[in-house]
């Protein structure tokens, strides 16, 4: 007999379930099925911002689960927006646990911690060079409190290893280089660069959404890295400038 397929954990029932366009209002024949579970891995890793590996966590099922159920959420999703059809979310292999999993050690909330590169309020433009962090944490959604850590001094390559110990799965930043993108990568650290203002409204944005970042933030370095001869094309008013109009460590 064949095995049965384990059922997926979502949080919680989406808030709405039928989309369609003014033409498609009345064709019930033309309809795209999103499946509950389908949707959950969207919810978590388009909109809450986590990793597939931590969706598969929340969603307590393995990462191929979660690549196949996100791979066909995509393209319904996709066929939705480009044919005008009518999306339903329906059905799927799912149970509702707003709470459960405590007895793996798993978080009850859904909670995450985001960091950003920060001074005087604003998104600091220079990774590399960044003196403070603001830390959120992030629970159902909502920033649940925050705090502002001194770097330390710490250089381009310490960075991605100082955010991991502080607990951070998410960064905002301005301007990055290849290097510390490669660090963060490896440190399990989503990226946000590109993005610019006042720090608190843009974490808000994140989880709304609707954050404008740039994810092919680039900087080329001249001479010594941010040293005298950087010139990236973006004044600053700071005496050198940046591509893309920020600019980060290497």
């Amino acid at each position: 007999m064949a095995r049965p397929h384990k059922s997926r954990r979502v949080c919680g029932m989406p808030c709405c379930l039928d989309f369609f366009t003014e033409a498609t209002a009345e064709n019930a024949e033309n309809r795209i099925i999103l499946n509950v579970d389908e949707y959950e891995t969207v919810r978590l890793i388009d909109y809450v911002g986590l990793t597939q590996e931590q969706c598969a966590a929340q969603m307590e099922v393995g990462r191929a689960t979660v690549q196949a159920l996100y791979a066909a959420a995509r393209k319904k999703l996709a066929r939705f927006l480009i044919e005008g059809s009518r999306l339903q979310i329906a059905g799927g292999n799912y149970r509702v646990n707003r709470a459960g999993g405590e007895g793996r050690g798993r978080k009850e909330r859904n909670a995450m911690k985001i960091a950003v590169t920060y001074e005087n309020g604003m998104i600091f433009q220079h990774f590399g060079h960044t003196q403070q962090f603001k830390l959120y944490q992030v629970e159902d959604g909502k920033v649940a409190s925050s705090e502002i850590v001194d770097a330390g001094g710490s250089g381009h390559g310490a960075l991605a290893g100082f955010l991991k110990e502080k607990g951070a799965e998410v960064l905002i930043c301005g301007g990055i280089g290849g290097g510390a993108r490669n660090a963060l990568a490896e440190a399990g650290i989503k990226l946000y660069p590109g993005a610019a203002g006042d720090a608190d409204a843009q974490v808000e944005s994140l989880l709304a959404g609707s954050l404008s970042y740039d994810p092919d933030t680039v900087c080329n370095h001249h001479g010594h890295g941010h040293e005298e001869g950087h010139d990236c094309g973006h004044s600053h008013g700071d005496g050198h400038s940046c591509g893309h109009g920020h600019c980060g460590g290497r």
